[in-house]
């Protein structure tokens, strides 16, 4: 049985360092390497607790293993930012690498024992990466909702919460299993493996050979929005990414790619999403409380209720009957 837990642990950490390799070789670098940096950082975790868990480890080497908490929630809260709003790693990013470098440069002298010092400072690490947690949270809450990439970078937070509730339970003695986290780790490993080859959720370089620069990217995307937001194209019902690109004089490629590029939407999803916004708004204003839903969802243009129904309750998980009645109670 030891010797099956020992693999299962070991395999995991060999699969994550597979899978970083990949991610490092792909051709769009920006999210993908900092993905692979928190994958990194999690193998230093998890390869610490195999190690001391099977032999005597050094000092230095267990608090390195620890640090690795430091970089894991950081990386994994600007995964996100950089996966959905197409920035960058800035300087000013290298802030949150900090304490990370500090608990690394004295991991010979940081103390990491039984004795009232070591918990402390274990308990700061844990602390550190549940605050970046929560932010990683409220980002998916606040801001993702209708993102297209939301369910895979949802359930790498989700696989990571539940990785540091291990952690934390091992650590205060819930659980009596300390190699447990590796074994979850390994399992976790692979399911993210299986999503990357069956969704190819990392293929993001699909219009890597258009000839459009930046800067003509930003423009469409000012005018997409002008169109969407001001000109409320989207009530159309008949509208599609052909008659908006003739409209915009570029080709539906071009606008399908500027969509895509920068709200992780395909076109469609684009369009329902405005739609549902307005239809929110007129739901909850009282002139329209004794509207029928039909009327308001040919209102938003949308072609039939069922449609209508179906893409509301998507994104709200309430019926457009329920969302209007938490008003009229209010």
């Amino acid at each position: 049985m030891v010797n099956i837990v020992l693999v299962l642990s070991c395999l995991g950490v060999v699969q994550a360092l597979l899978l970083c390799a990949y991610l490092f070789s792909l051709k769009d670098k920006k999210a993908n390497i900092v993905l692979a940096c928190m994958l990194l950082a999690l193998v230093m975790v998890v390869g610490k607790s195999v190690a001391s868990n099977y032999m005597m480890v050094a000092l230095w080497l267990r608090n390195l293993g620890i640090a690795g908490k430091l970089l894991t929630g950081p990386f994994l809260w600007l995964y996100g930012k950089i996966l959905f709003e197409r920035r960058d790693f800035s300087q000013r990013d290298f802030i949150h690498i900090i304490p990370f470098i500090l608990y690394a440069l004295f991991c010979w002298a940081i103390p990491n024992a039984t004795d009232f010092t070591s918990y402390l400072m274990a308990s700061l690490v844990f602390a550190h990466l549940a605050v970046y947690l929560l932010f990683c949270w409220r980002y998916i809450l606040n801001n993702l909702q209708g993102a297209r990439l939301l369910p895979w970078y949802r359930n790498i937070v989700l696989g990571v919460t539940i990785l540091w509730f291990l952690y934390v339970g091992i650590f205060v003695g819930v659980i009596p299993v300390y190699i447990l986290g590796a074994v979850f780790f390994s399992f976790l490993i692979y399911i993210f493996s299986y999503l990357l080859l069956k969704r190819h959720v990392f293929n993001l370089q699909k219009y890597t050979n258009t000839a459009m620069s930046t800067e003509a990217s930003a423009n469409l995307l000012k005018h997409l929005k002008q169109l969407f937001e001001e000109k409320e194209i989207y009530l159309d019902s008949a509208i599609s990414v052909k008659s908006v690109a003739e409209g915009l004089g570029v080709s539906p490629r071009e606008v399908s790619q500027v969509i895509n590029e920068s709200v992780q939407m395909n076109f469609s999803e684009f369009v329902n999403y405005h739609r549902i916004v307005k239809a929110k708004s007129l739901l909850a204003h009282p002139d329209y409380w004794q509207q029928k839903i039909e009327s308001i969802a040919y209102d938003c243009g949308f072609g039939n209720v069922t449609s209508f129904n179906l893409a509301f309750k998507a994104d709200t998980g309430l019926t457009p009957s329920q969302y209007r009645n938490q008003f009229k109670v209010a």
